[in-house]
Protein backbone atom coordinates (compact mmCIF):
# COMPACT_ATOMS: atom_id res chain seq x y z
CA UNK A 1 0.00 0.00 0.00
CA UNK A 2 3.04 2.23 -0.20
CA UNK A 3 2.03 5.10 -2.48
CA UNK A 4 -1.59 5.04 -1.28
CA UNK A 5 -3.59 7.98 -2.55
CA UNK A 6 -5.24 8.31 0.85
CA UNK A 7 -6.96 6.56 3.74
CA UNK A 8 -10.62 5.67 4.09
CA UNK A 9 -11.83 5.21 7.66
CA UNK A 10 -15.07 3.23 7.78
CA UNK A 11 -17.07 2.57 10.91
CA UNK A 12 -20.23 3.16 12.91
CA UNK A 13 -20.83 6.27 15.04
CA UNK A 14 -18.40 6.74 17.94
CA UNK A 15 -15.89 4.26 16.48
CA UNK A 16 -13.21 6.93 16.66
CA UNK A 17 -12.89 8.20 13.11
CA UNK A 18 -12.38 11.84 14.16
CA UNK A 19 -10.01 10.93 16.98
CA UNK A 20 -7.88 8.59 14.87
CA UNK A 21 -7.73 11.20 12.10
CA UNK A 22 -6.47 13.81 14.58
CA UNK A 23 -3.80 11.46 15.94
CA UNK A 24 -2.70 10.55 12.41
CA UNK A 25 -2.14 14.25 11.75
CA UNK A 26 -0.17 14.57 14.99
CA UNK A 27 2.03 11.63 13.96
CA UNK A 28 2.59 12.92 10.43
CA UNK A 29 1.15 16.23 9.28
CA UNK A 30 0.78 14.93 5.74
CA UNK A 31 -2.31 13.12 7.03
CA UNK A 32 -5.33 15.42 7.14
CA UNK A 33 -9.01 14.73 7.42
CA UNK A 34 -10.79 15.82 4.28
CA UNK A 35 -13.22 18.61 5.07
CA UNK A 36 -16.61 17.62 3.68
CA UNK A 37 -19.19 20.01 2.34
CA UNK A 38 -22.23 20.05 4.63
CA UNK A 39 -25.74 21.35 3.99
CA UNK A 40 -27.97 21.41 7.05
CA UNK A 41 -27.82 22.12 10.76
CA UNK A 42 -25.95 20.97 13.85
CA UNK A 43 -22.18 20.76 14.18
CA UNK A 44 -20.22 23.07 11.88
CA UNK A 45 -16.67 22.36 13.10
CA UNK A 46 -14.78 20.22 10.61
CA UNK A 47 -17.15 20.97 7.73
CA UNK A 48 -17.38 23.48 4.90
CA UNK A 49 -20.93 24.71 5.29
CA UNK A 50 -22.87 25.37 2.09
CA UNK A 51 -26.36 26.15 0.89
CA UNK A 52 -28.46 23.86 -1.31
CA UNK A 53 -27.77 26.22 -4.19
CA UNK A 54 -24.01 26.04 -3.68
CA UNK A 55 -24.12 22.26 -3.51
CA UNK A 56 -26.19 22.23 -6.69
CA UNK A 57 -23.52 24.29 -8.44
CA UNK A 58 -20.84 21.79 -7.38
CA UNK A 59 -22.98 18.94 -8.74
CA UNK A 60 -23.49 20.75 -12.03
CA UNK A 61 -19.73 21.27 -12.33
CA UNK A 62 -19.12 17.55 -11.84
CA UNK A 63 -17.12 18.12 -8.67
CA UNK A 64 -19.04 15.86 -6.26
CA UNK A 65 -17.28 12.52 -5.72
CA UNK A 66 -19.62 11.33 -2.99
CA UNK A 67 -22.87 12.62 -1.55
CA UNK A 68 -24.60 11.19 1.52
CA UNK A 69 -27.50 12.03 3.78
CA UNK A 70 -27.55 11.34 7.51
CA UNK A 71 -29.08 12.92 10.61
CA UNK A 72 -31.16 15.16 8.36
CA UNK A 73 -28.10 16.73 6.72
CA UNK A 74 -26.34 16.33 3.38
CA UNK A 75 -22.58 15.69 3.22
CA UNK A 76 -20.45 15.75 0.09
CA UNK A 77 -16.84 15.25 -1.02
CA UNK A 78 -15.64 17.95 -3.42
CA UNK A 79 -13.11 16.66 -5.95
CA UNK A 80 -11.33 20.03 -5.88
CA UNK A 81 -10.64 19.69 -2.15
CA UNK A 82 -9.25 16.17 -2.60
CA UNK A 83 -7.10 17.12 -5.58
CA UNK A 84 -5.79 20.17 -3.73
CA UNK A 85 -4.70 18.12 -0.73
CA UNK A 86 -2.89 15.56 -2.85
CA UNK A 87 -1.23 18.21 -5.01
CA UNK A 88 0.19 19.75 -1.83
CA UNK A 89 1.70 16.41 -0.83
CA UNK A 90 -0.98 15.55 1.70
CA UNK A 91 -2.53 12.17 2.45
CA UNK A 92 -6.31 12.70 2.63
CA UNK A 93 -8.27 10.86 5.30
CA UNK A 94 -11.88 10.33 4.27
CA UNK A 95 -14.68 9.10 6.54
CA UNK A 96 -17.33 6.80 5.06
CA UNK A 97 -20.30 5.20 6.83
CA UNK A 98 -21.86 2.70 4.41
CA UNK A 99 -20.51 0.11 2.01
CA UNK A 100 -22.48 1.54 -0.89
CA UNK A 101 -20.79 4.89 -0.28
CA UNK A 102 -17.40 3.22 0.10
CA UNK A 103 -17.78 1.43 -3.23
CA UNK A 104 -19.05 4.60 -4.91
CA UNK A 105 -16.16 6.66 -3.56
CA UNK A 106 -13.53 4.14 -4.65
CA UNK A 107 -15.06 3.94 -8.11
CA UNK A 108 -14.99 7.74 -8.37
CA UNK A 109 -11.41 8.36 -7.23
CA UNK A 110 -9.57 5.32 -8.57
CA UNK A 111 -6.04 4.45 -7.50
CA UNK A 112 -4.95 2.64 -4.34
CA UNK A 113 -6.57 3.73 -1.07
CA UNK A 114 -5.93 2.12 2.31
CA UNK A 115 -9.32 1.03 3.63
CA UNK A 116 -9.69 0.66 7.39
CA UNK A 117 -12.63 -0.70 9.38
CA UNK A 118 -12.81 0.85 12.85
CA UNK A 119 -15.11 -1.24 15.02
CA UNK A 120 -16.51 -1.27 18.55
CA UNK A 121 -19.31 -3.12 20.36
CA UNK A 122 -22.80 -1.62 20.45
CA UNK A 123 -22.59 -1.09 24.20
CA UNK A 124 -19.38 0.88 23.83
CA UNK A 125 -20.97 2.94 21.05
CA UNK A 126 -23.79 3.87 23.45
CA UNK A 127 -21.37 4.80 26.22
CA UNK A 128 -19.20 6.95 23.98
CA UNK A 129 -22.17 8.69 22.41
CA UNK A 130 -23.70 9.52 25.78
CA UNK A 131 -20.31 10.51 27.17
CA UNK A 132 -19.73 13.11 24.48
CA UNK A 133 -23.20 14.59 24.96
CA UNK A 134 -24.97 13.42 21.81
CA UNK A 135 -28.67 14.20 21.90
CA UNK A 136 -29.45 11.51 19.35
CA UNK A 137 -27.75 8.45 20.84
CA UNK A 138 -30.68 6.18 19.91
CA UNK A 139 -30.42 7.24 16.28
CA UNK A 140 -26.69 6.60 16.36
CA UNK A 141 -27.28 3.13 17.79
CA UNK A 142 -29.71 2.52 14.95
CA UNK A 143 -26.92 3.47 12.54
CA UNK A 144 -24.60 1.02 14.38
CA UNK A 145 -27.20 -1.72 13.78
CA UNK A 146 -27.47 -0.78 10.11
CA UNK A 147 -23.68 -0.77 9.74
CA UNK A 148 -23.43 -4.28 11.17
CA UNK A 149 -26.17 -5.51 8.82
CA UNK A 150 -24.38 -3.83 5.91
CA UNK A 151 -21.07 -5.50 6.74
CA UNK A 152 -22.64 -8.90 7.45
CA UNK A 153 -24.20 -8.92 3.98
CA UNK A 154 -20.81 -8.53 2.25
CA UNK A 155 -20.10 -11.00 -0.54
CA UNK A 156 -17.65 -13.58 0.77
CA UNK A 157 -15.23 -12.96 -2.10
CA UNK A 158 -15.36 -9.15 -2.00
CA UNK A 159 -12.16 -7.64 -0.60
CA UNK A 160 -13.06 -4.35 1.05
CA UNK A 161 -10.73 -3.60 3.97
CA UNK A 162 -6.99 -3.86 4.51
CA UNK A 163 -7.25 -3.39 8.27
CA UNK A 164 -9.92 -4.56 10.76
CA UNK A 165 -9.37 -2.75 14.07
CA UNK A 166 -11.26 -2.68 17.39
CA UNK A 167 -10.91 0.85 18.74
CA UNK A 168 -12.11 -0.07 22.23
CA UNK A 169 -9.23 -2.53 22.67
CA UNK A 170 -6.38 -0.18 21.72
CA UNK A 171 -5.63 3.49 22.18
CA UNK A 172 -6.15 6.04 19.40
CA UNK A 173 -2.36 6.36 19.24
CA UNK A 174 -1.95 2.61 18.71
CA UNK A 175 -4.68 2.58 16.07
CA UNK A 176 -3.22 5.57 14.21
CA UNK A 177 0.27 4.04 14.30
CA UNK A 178 -1.02 0.83 12.68
CA UNK A 179 -2.69 2.88 9.95
CA UNK A 180 0.35 5.08 9.38
CA UNK A 181 2.69 2.09 9.14
CA UNK A 182 0.33 0.38 6.69
CA UNK A 183 0.50 3.42 4.42
CA UNK A 184 4.28 3.56 4.72
CA UNK A 185 5.20 -0.10 4.28
CA UNK A 186 2.15 -1.56 2.62
CA UNK A 187 -0.82 -3.46 3.96
CA UNK A 188 -0.85 -6.17 1.32
CA UNK A 189 -4.05 -7.40 -0.23
CA UNK A 190 -7.36 -6.33 1.33
CA UNK A 191 -9.15 -8.88 3.49
CA UNK A 192 -11.80 -11.04 1.87
CA UNK A 193 -15.45 -10.96 2.81
CA UNK A 194 -14.90 -14.28 4.57
CA UNK A 195 -12.27 -12.72 6.81
CA UNK A 196 -14.54 -9.74 7.50
CA UNK A 197 -17.46 -11.99 8.50
CA UNK A 198 -15.15 -14.07 10.71
CA UNK A 199 -13.93 -10.87 12.39
CA UNK A 200 -17.49 -9.71 13.10
CA UNK A 201 -18.50 -13.11 14.46
CA UNK A 202 -15.46 -13.16 16.72
CA UNK A 203 -16.31 -9.71 18.10
CA UNK A 204 -19.91 -10.76 18.71
CA UNK A 205 -18.84 -13.91 20.58
CA UNK A 206 -16.34 -12.02 22.74
CA UNK A 207 -18.64 -9.09 23.48
CA UNK A 208 -16.57 -6.57 25.39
Amino acid sequence: MSGAHGVVLFGPPAAGKDTVSAVLNALDDRFAQLVKVKVGSGRTAGYRMATEEELGSLRAAGRILLETERYGNTYAVDRADLDGMRAAGGIPVVHVGSLAHLRSFLDSVGGPWLRVLLWLPREECALRSAGRGDRDTEERLSVWDSTLEDLAATDLDEALFHLLLRTDLRSPEETATIVSEAVAVGAGQPRSGRELIAFLREQASHGH
